[in-house]
């Protein structure tokens, strides 16, 4: 008879909140771990899919409904102890999208709430929720190397600067501005030039631009450079 295992999903979501990058935590309301900083998450239903159990404990647990995010399957975690209960076996989703609403607590959590990365890192997180975490930063600071996805968090028209801002959130540090602008408007189909620009102050008008065609960045724009 083969071994027995239960399937849970876990879900990394991030969002910008006033200029910080944020993550979606619980609070954990029932054992193990009660009281304690998760990450959204929970069982599979006998009939049903991964995507689907995702999205149903999302809404259950935090209230958020018709998620326009990116979100793709970030990896399958299945250490023996990772689970006081039982054997369960997680599949982890990374979630990423601009201005998400206030979460409201349901389910079997206490409090949901929108948590600063840099915070949420030094918490001591349910499970391995913080491996989980860490993770899902990685993945996402490397999806803005190699894809447009920062673009999503800038409204439709922005600056070099709305962008690198973008940047300096998801990566966690300061960025040369020069070095940057040279960048992003020489990396083909990333931006479209509006013809309108956008004063902030003192100084010569910026440029505004709109979302290019690109999806994926030729040549990626990485964090050593």
């Amino acid at each position: 008879m083969p071994p027995v295992a239960s399937v849970a999903v876990d879900l990394v979501v991030f969002t910008l909140r006033e200029g910080v990058l944020h993550v979606l935590l619980v609070s954990r309301g029932i054992p193990p771990f009660e009281g304690r900083p998760a990450l959204p998450g929970g069982f599979v239903l006998p009939a049903e899919g991964l995507d689907a159990a995702a999205m149903r404990e999302l809404v259950e647990e935090t209230g958020l409904t018709d998620l326009d995010a990116h979100l793709e399957q970030l990896r399958t975690y299945g250490d023996p102890g990772r689970d006081p209960r039982a054997r369960v076996v997680s599949v982890a989703y990374l979630a990423l999208a601009p201005g998400l609403p206030q979460p409201v607590a349901g389910s079997d959590v206490a409090e949901a709430r929108w948590t600063p990365v840099e915070r949420a890192l030094r918490d001591e997180l349910a499970f391995d929720h913080g491996q989980i975490l860490t993770d899902g930063l990685e993945r996402a600071r490397a999806k803005l190397e190699y894809t447009s996805l920062a673009t999503a968090f800038c409204p439709t028209e922005f600056t070099v600067s709305d962008l690198r801002q973008v940047y300096e959130a998801v990566w966690g540090r300061s960025l040369d501005p020069r070095n940057f602008h040279r960048k992003v408007t020489g990396t083909p189909g990333l931006l479209i030039d509006t013809g309108h620009t956008r004063s902030d102050g003192p100084g010569r008008p910026a440029t505004l631009y709109r979302r290019g065609p690109a999806t994926a960045l030729n040549p990626p724009l990485t964090r050593e450079a």
